[in-house]
C-alpha cells in the first residue's frame, strides 16, 4: 500500500514540474503576445494618422474639384450668354450684309444715272435758258442728289466698318471662351488625375488598416487563447496540490499506522504478521524511462520529426517586422506520421489557435518539444510515448494554406533552435 501511495505521489510530483514548466512557457507567449498587440495598437496608430492625413489632402482635392465644377457651370453659362449675343451679332451681321448689298444696289443705280447723263446737267441748263423759271429749282434737284448720293455712300462706309467690328468681336469672343474652356479642362484633369492618386492611397492605407486590425484581433485572440490555456494549467496544478496533499496525508496516516503496529509489536501485544513487511519505494527519475540518455545530452543527435523541405527556419520573420519564428516549418504531405523526436509523456494534445492541433512532449530536465498544424492527433495528454513513437500526422490546421509540421523545442520555457538539436 505505501509502495502505491509513494507512486502516486511521485506522479504528481513530476506532472507538477511538468505543469509548471507549461505554465511558466504559457506566460511567456502571453506575454510575447501583448508586446505584439502593443506594436499593431502602435503602427494602428501610426496609419490613422498617414490616413487622417491622406483624407486631409483628398478632401482638398475634392473641394477644388467641387469649385472647379462652379466655374466650369458659370463658364457654361457665360458661353450660353455669349452664344445668344454671337448670334445676335450674326443677325445683325446679316442686316447689315443685306444693308450693303441695298446700297451697293443704289449706288450703282445712280453711278448709271450719273454717267448716263454725263455729269453735265446742270451746265445744259445753265446754257440754254431755255426755261429759266425752272433752272433755280432743278440745281436744287441736282444737289439734293448729289448730297444723298454722298450720304449713301458714307452710309455704305460706316456699315462695312461695323461689319468688320463685329467681325473681330464675335471672333475675339470666341477666342477667349475657346481659351476659357481649355484651361478649365487641363484643371479639371489634373484635379481628376490628382483625386484618383489620392484616392487610391486613401484605399491603400484603409486596407493596411484592415489587415493590421484583422492581426489585432488575431493576436487578441492568441492572448484569450493562451489565457485559458494558463487558467487550465493553473486549475490542474491546484487539483494535482490538492490530490497530493491528500495522499500525503493518507501516507502519514499510513506511516503513523505502522508505527504504532511496530510499537506493539516489540511490546508483543501485537503478533508479527508475515504480510507486515517494510516498504521501500525506488525513486526513479523520469530522464532515465528516455531511451538514448538524458535529453540534455542528445544535442545535434536527435532524429526530425518528419522527412520534409524546411520552409522556415528559427528565428526568420512570420511575414511581417514584429514575430519571428521560435521553430521551424517543415513542408511534408498531408496525413504523413509525425513520431517523436525522444521518449517522454504527452502533456498537450488538443487545437490550440495560431497551431491548430498540436503535441506537446515533455521529455524531462525542462525540455519539451511541440508539434503543430497536425491533421489528426495519434496520442493524448498523459500517454507514454517512445523516440520514434507516431504521435500525429502532417497537416494544415491552424490557418496554414498547405500541409507543413510546425516543430519546436524548448528548453526551460525558452524557445531554442531545433536544428542544433536534430542531426542534419
Amino acid at each position: 500500500m505505501l509502495r502505491t501511495i509513494l507512486f502516486i505521489l511521485l506522479s504528481c510530483a513530476i506532472s507538477v514540474a511538468v505543469a509548471n514548466d507549461q505554465r511558466a512557457q504559457t506566460k511567456q507567449q502571453i506575454a510575447q503576445t501583448a508586446k505584439e498587440i502593443a506594436e499593431i495598437k502602435k503602427q494602428l496608430s501610426k496609419i490613422q494618422q498617414e490616413k487622417s492625413a491622406a483624407e486631409q489632402a483628398l478632401r482638398k482635392t475634392e473641394t477644388e474639384i467641387g469649385q472647379l465644377e462652379q466655374q466650369i457651370k458659370a463658364l457654361q453659362q457665360q458661353e450660353k450668354e455669349t452664344q445668344q449675343e454671337l448670334h445676335e451679332l450674326q443677325q445683325q451681321q446679316k442686316k447689315f450684309a443685306a444693308a450693303r448689298q441695298e446700297q451697293q444696289k443704289l449706288i450703282a443705280i445712280q453711278a448709271r444715272a450719273a454717267y448716263q447723263s454725263g455729269q453735265k446737267e446742270p451746265f445744259r441748263l445753265l446754257l440754254n435758258q431755255q426755261q429759266p423759271e425752272q433752272f433755280s429749282r432743278n440745281l436744287t434737284y441736282y444737289q439734293y442728289i448729289g448730297q444723298a448720293r454722298q450720304k449713301q455712300i458714307n452710309e455704305f462706309n460706316t456699315t462695312l466698318q461695323q461689319l468688320t467690328h463685329v467681325s473681330e468681336q464675335i471672333t475675339k469672343q470666341q477666342s477667349v471662351l475657346a481659351e476659357q474652356r481649355s484651361q478649365l479642362a487641363q484643371q479639371q484633369e489634373s484635379l481628376q488625375a490628382l483625386r484618383k492618386q489620392r484616392q487610391q492611397r486613401v484605399a491603400a492605407i484603409t486596407e493596411q488598416q484592415r489587415k493590421e486590425s484583422r492581426s489585432l484581433q488575431a493576436r487578441q485572440a492568441d492572448q484569450a487563447e493562451l489565457n485559458k490555456v494558463l487558467k487550465t494549467i493553473e486549475d490542474t496544478l491546484a487539483r494535482q496540490a490538492r490530490e497530493a496533499a491528500q495522499a500525503e496525508q493518507r501516507r502519514q496516516q499510513r506511516l503513523a499506522e505502522q508505527q504504532r503496529q511496530a510499537e506493539q509489536t516489540q511490546m508483543g501485544t501485537v503478533p508479527f504478521s508475515k504480510t507486515s513487511k517494510a516498504v521501500h519505494a525506488p525513486i526513479v527519475s523520469t530522464a532515465a524511462t528516455h531511451s538514448g540518455g538524458a535529453f540534455k545530452n542528445l544535442r545535434g543527435k536527435l532524429p526530425w520529426p518528419v522527412n520534409g523541405r524546411l520552409i522556415a527556419h528559427f528565428g526568420s520573420p512570420r511575414g511581417d517586422s514584429r514575430t519571428k519564428w521560435d521553430g521551424v516549418l517543415i513542408s511534408a504531405p498531408a496525413g504523413t506520421q509525425v513520431r517523436a523526436i525522444h521518449s517522454g509523456r504527452v502533456v498537450f494534445a488538443d487545437w490550440l489557435r495560431g497551431a491548430g492541433l498540436l503535441v506537446i512532449v515533455d521529455h524531462g530536465g525542462g525540455y519539451m518539444s511541440l508539434y503543430g498544424h497536425n491533421q489528426s492527433l495519434l496520442s493524448k495528454p498523459g500517454d507514454q510515448v517512445q523516440a520514434g513513437q507516431a504521435i500525429s500526422t502532417v497537416g494544415n490546421t491552424g490557418g496554414r494554406d498547405d500541409s507543413a509540421l510546425y516543430f519546436a523545442i524548448r528548453e526551460k520555457g525558452q524557445p531554442t533552435d531545433p536544428a542544433r538539436w536534430s542531426r542534419r
